[in-house]
């Protein structure tokens, strides 16, 4: 009888428990722990983190440090002076800061040209480069600078004096884009030395050395034509960096290079894949990185060779699972500490078995959180495509799923264009939300994404609308063949490259979708290749110039391949949704579109956020994109 008695409180305890759970939602999303690694601390046992998170009642955010034992323990609050992080930008004898400077090198305001008119609001430009991702060029440049590590008040040297080139560089580039070698006696920084026009055409960024005993300066990558990023020094002295072959293809294969003895090894060149980061192991003796693969993201090593010779090694996939494994903080002993996520949780410190691969969760920001948040289930699917390949996609299922229903469900178009569908989670493409809204979303892997091989990823380029297009309507045809989905609700979302996807549907769909939402998306090739800023993405992706009449290549991508050529089809509802400072993807090709819309007397909303640029950062701007995200799907689905 007692045992009957505590059986059925149990079940009670567990009935509540479930009871209190309920599905994710906007403002919650928003207000979770946002994590980053910091690095280890100087006793080599501690991972310390970093934890954001945003206040509705504030409307601040809130930026807290944390250390925690690699083998797992007490989670400590700390300061990052307290942490005793190894700081990069002191020279290894202690003698020198690094220090990153804007320097003033080109006129460019009307202010510049005409001095004695003060209070002008104009901008001169000779050439292209004026503007760059969310902001317009004023004729100052990143510059690496050093002084006295000691005396603040020193005097500092601009190692980069009189050039008009950035380091780091823009928009992105950081901590990671220089270093000091380990006899302190040079720095090594990443830029790219092109100017102009020149600029927005290339993507040959090389590695420099300058020595500080005779300010020179020497061009360490200089046969190289693409990217060469992110230097790296291991313990016994050996330079390893990543590098892209191909100027102007900013998606190339990226490989691991190492310098042995003055001859440069192509470390990953036989592996089909592509790297995305790397730290060097303790001992020098060879190299982790992370990359994706098969929907992922995993953790890779790959052996050194002892001497400069050219040897092939294979990497050894350290980590496996239906999760992101994006980001190495550091190593510890057998252990590496890293960042992992999947798409029901956002990204967390964990520790990482070198041998087994076995993982610990070390954080656990958002645990709490999780733990009454209703989650769906995230499984595979593979869908053969029109040319008789395989296509993974994520399928995403409501938290309350029932297979005996039917369920409206949403094609999601990933960007980049080569950027990977790994088992991301976005704080506002979140699929977990989506889910809660009671939509499956599916999510292929279509062409164009790395994790496949570098044939897959490279495909896209210059067939844009053609194969990647029939691997989108393969997978939401083939799901579309499940009971559980209601074929009469079908959606179709997304931003920059799948924002582009979306309008390209739009005209292309044949009746499949019920509903579309664009999200920066390039509406108009001719227009967009006009007014975005970084011209070797279009030039190389869509084969040139949509002027240049003899270029097969070209005229297809402006023609056959362009949205605008399918306006006549549209008769499907649509959001459009534009960032006022988003500079890759210019304000009007959302504006082109939600005119188009209009003027055809289709059921459209435009969405214009002035302040942001390709993403949407603001916490109160993105609730409302969620919002009305929401609200949209809602009224035409």
């Amino acid at each position: 009888m007692k045992k009957l008695v505590l059986t059925l409180v149990l079940t009670c305890i567990s009935t509540m428990i479930i009871a209190q759970k309920t599905n994710m939602t906007p403002e919650r999303l928003i207000k979770l722990g946002r994590v980053s690694g910091k690095g280890i601390s100087k006793d080599n046992n501690h991972v310390v983190f970093g934890v954001s998170k945003y206040s509705f009642t504030t409307q601040k955010k809130t930026n807290t440090q944390y250390s925690v034992d690699i083998d797992g323990g007490e989670v400590k609050k700390i300061t990052i002076k307290e942490s005793h992080l190894h700081d990069k930008s002191i020279s290894p004898n202690k003698k020198y800061k690094i220090i990153v400077k804007n320097e003033k090198l080109q006129k460019v305001s009307g202010s510049d040209f005409h001095p004695d008119i003060t209070n002008s609001n104009v901008m001169i430009y000779d050439a292209l480069n004026y503007r760059h991702w969310d902001s317009w060029e004023d004729g100052t440049f990143n510059h690496i600078m050093y002084r006295s590590a000691s005396d603040k008040k020193a005097k500092l040297i601009d190692i980069m004096k009189g050039e008009p080139f950035h380091s780091p560089q823009k928009p992105f580039g950081g901590s990671e884009d220089y270093l000091w070698s380990p006899d302190s006696k040079s720095i090594l920084y990443v830029s790219k030395k092109e100017s102009g026009t020149a600029y927005t055409i290339s993507t040959n960024a090389n590695i420099f050395q300058y020595e500080l005993a005779t300010e020179k300066t020497t061009n360490l990558t200089k046969y190289n034509k693409g990217y060469d990023t992110s230097p790296a020094f291991s313990s016994n002295g050996n330079l390893a960096w990543l590098q892209m072959k191909r100027d102007g293809y900013e998606s190339d294969k990226n490989d691991i290079i190492v310098r042995l003895k003055g001859k440069d090894i192509n470390l990953t060149e036989a592996w089909d894949g592509t790297v995305n980061s790397f730290l060097w192991a303790k001992n020098g003796k060879s190299i982790f990185f992370v990359a994706p693969v098969l929907g992922t993201v995993q953790v890779f090593e790959i052996k050194i060779a002892s001497s400069s010779k050219k040897i092939i090694n294979t990497p050894r996939q350290i980590t496996n699972g239906q999760f992101d494994v994006y980001s190495i903080i550091g190593q510890v002993d057998h252990k590496l500490a890293v960042l992992r996520r999947d798409m029901n949780h956002a990204a967390e410190v964990y520790s990482l078995d070198i041998k087994s691969g076995e993982t610990q969760q070390l954080s656990h920001v958002n645990d709490k959180v999780y733990a009454k948040t209703n989650l769906g289930k995230v499984e595979k699917r593979m869908t053969k495509t029109t040319d008789g390949k395989q296509l993974l996609s994520w399928v995403i299922y409501p938290p309350d799923f029932d297979p005996n229903k039917k369920y409206p469900t949403i094609l999601y178009c990933q960007g980049g264009p080569q950027g990977a569908l790994s088992q991301f989670y976005s704080f506002r493409w979140n699929f977990q939300l989506m889910a809660a809204h009671g939509y499956i979303i599916i999510a292929p892997n279509r062409r164009g994404m790395p994790g496949y091989g570098v044939e897959w990823n490279e495909q896209i380029s210059k067939d844009y609308g053609g194969q990647n297009m029939d691997d989108y309507l393969s997978a939401i045809d083939d799901i579309s063949n499940e009971n559980y989905v209601d074929a009469n609700r079908l959606g179709c979302i997304g931003a920059s490259y799948g924002g582009y996807s979306a309008f390209y549907l739009a005209g292309k769909h044949e009746g499949r979708f019920k509903s579309f939402i664009s999200h920066d998306g390039i509406f108009d090739w001719r227009s967009m290749y006009g007014t975005t800023e970084e011209i070797f993405f279009p030039a190389w992706d869509l084969g040139g110039a949509y002027w240049d009449k003899n270029n097969k290549d070209a005229q297809k991508a402006f023609n056959e391949f362009n949205p605008t050529t399918y306006i006549d089809n549209w008769d499907t509802p649509i959001l459009i949704i534009q960032g006022g400072k988003d500079y890759r993807v210019p304000i009007g090709q959302g504006l082109a579109a939600f005119q188009a819309a209009q003027l055809k007397g289709i059921k459209s909303k435009l969405i214009y956020f002035p302040e942001e640029n390709h993403w949407v950062l603001n916490n109160q701007n993105s609730l409302i994109w969620q919002r009305e995200f929401y609200r949209w799907l809602k009224e035409t689905m």
